[in-house]
C-alpha cells in the first residue's frame, strides 16, 4: 500500500457563489462522505490545508492582481467578476487554502513523507490566469503547487495532467513560456473557455475532443499522445489537475468517461513516475459537478493512487 495524503480544510467550505451555483460546498462534502463509505478514511494520512504565502502566490500570479481579488472581497453578499465567477466574503480564506494545500503536497511528497497526495479543494484553479479569474477560479492552485516544486526544492522538470472537461487556459497561460514546465491535457472541444486547441507551445501536448468521447477514445490518446510525452520530459514531479465533470453523469460537459477511466489514467501516471526514479504525485481537484459521479470518481482515484 503506498503513503497517500489527503488535505483539504473546513474553510474551502465556506466559499459561495450563491444558491443553484454548480461549484458548491456540497461538492466537498459528497466527496468525504463517500471516503467514508468507502473505509478510505483508515488507510490514508490527514492535512489541514495552510494558507499559501504571497511569496507562493507570486510565483504564478502578479502581487497587483492578488491585492486586487483581497480588494474585491465583499463584506457581505457575492461580487460577481464574471457572470460565473463571484466572491463572497469567505472567498479569499478558502482560495488560500486551496492553493497552500497544493504547496503543503509538494512539500510532502518532495520530502518523502508520503508518496503522493490529494487536495480536496475549492474554489478550483486551472482557469485563473496569470492576472485574471474565470471560470470559477481566482488563485490557480496547480501552478503555485508546480512553481513551488521547481523554486523551493530545485526541481528541474515537472509535468502537469489536466483531465477535466474543460481545457486549463490558465495553467497554460502560466507556464506558455516556461518549457520547464510539461503539460498534457484533454479537453472537449469547442467548448468553454474556447481556447488551447490552436498552436500550443512545443512543452503542452493539447488534445481537443469532440463532445461525445467516451473512454475508448481517451485511453488512446493517453497511450498515444501523453506518455509519449511525459517519458520524454522525464519530470521529477507530476502534477494532476483532477477534473471529473466528463463523466458522463456530468452535465456541465458532454464526454463520456467513467470511474474506470479515471482509474486506468491514474495507473499510468503513476507509472511514469515509477519510471522517472520518484513515484511523485500530487493530485488537486478541478471541476466536477454531479455530486455522486464526483464523490466515487474521486475514491477510485484516490484508491489508484493509494493501491487499494
Amino acid at each position: 500500500m503506498t503513503t497517500t495524503a489527503f488535505i483539504t480544510h473546513r474553510e474551502c467550505w465556506l466559499h459561495d457563489m450563491g444558491t443553484f451555483h454548480p461549484e458548491c460546498p456540497d461538492r466537498l462534502g459528497a466527496i468525504n462522505d463517500r471516503l467514508i463509505a468507502a473505509g478510505l478514511d483508515l488507510y490514508l494520512s490527514f492535512y489541514d490545508a495552510p494558507c499559501a504565502s504571497d511569496e507562493q502566490i507570486t510565483r504564478a500570479h502578479p502581487a497587483t492582481y492578488l491585492d486586487e481579488l483581497k480588494a474585491n472581497v465583499p463584506e457581505h453578499g457575492i461580487r460577481h467578476l464574471d457572470p460565473d465567477t463571484a466572491m463572497s466574503p469567505n472567498t479569499m480564506k478558502a482560495a488560500l487554502r486551496s492553493a497552500g494545500a497544493g504547496v503543503l503536497a509538494t512539500d510532502l511528497v518532495m520530502k518523502g513523507e508520503v508518496e503522493n497526495a490529494f487536495c480536496a479543494v475549492r474554489p478550483p484553479g486551472h482557469h485563473a490566469e496569470r492576472a485574471k479569474a474565470m471560470g470559477f477560479c481566482f488563485l490557480n492552485n496547480i501552478a503555485i503547487a508546480a512553481h513551488h516544486a521547481l523554486a523551493a526544492h530545485g526541481l528541474e522538470r515537472v509535468a502537469i495532467v489536466d483531465f477535466d472537461v474543460h481545457h486549463g487556459n490558465g495553467t497554460e497561460d502560466i507556464f506558455r513560456d516556461d518549457p520547464r514546465v510539461m503539460m498534457v491535457s484533454i479537453f472537449q472541444h469547442p467548448f468553454y473557455p474556447y481556447s488551447g486547441a490552436d498552436n500550443p507551445p512545443a512543452h503542452m501536448c493539447n488534445v481537443p475532443v469532440p463532445a461525445g468521447t467516451r473512454g475508448d477514445a481517451f485511453r488512446q490518446i493517453v497511450s498515444d499522445m501523453w506518455l509519449p510525452a511525459l517519458r520524454k520530459h522525464q519530470p521529477q514531479a507530476i502534477f494532476i489537475s483532477a477534473g471529473f465533470d466528463a463523466h458522463y453523469e456530468d452535465d456541465m460537459g458532454s464526454c463520456g468517461l467513467v470511474e474506470a477511466d479515471y482509474v486506468w489514467a491514474t495507473e499510468q501516471i503513476k507509472a511514469v513516475a515509477a519510471e522517472c526514479g520518484h513515484k511523485r504525485i500530487v493530485s488537486v481537484l478541478e471541476g466536477g459537478y454531479s455530486l455522486s459521479s464526483l464523490a466515487r470518481s474521486v475514491v477510485s482515484h484516490i484508491k489508484a493512487l493509494a493501491d487499494l
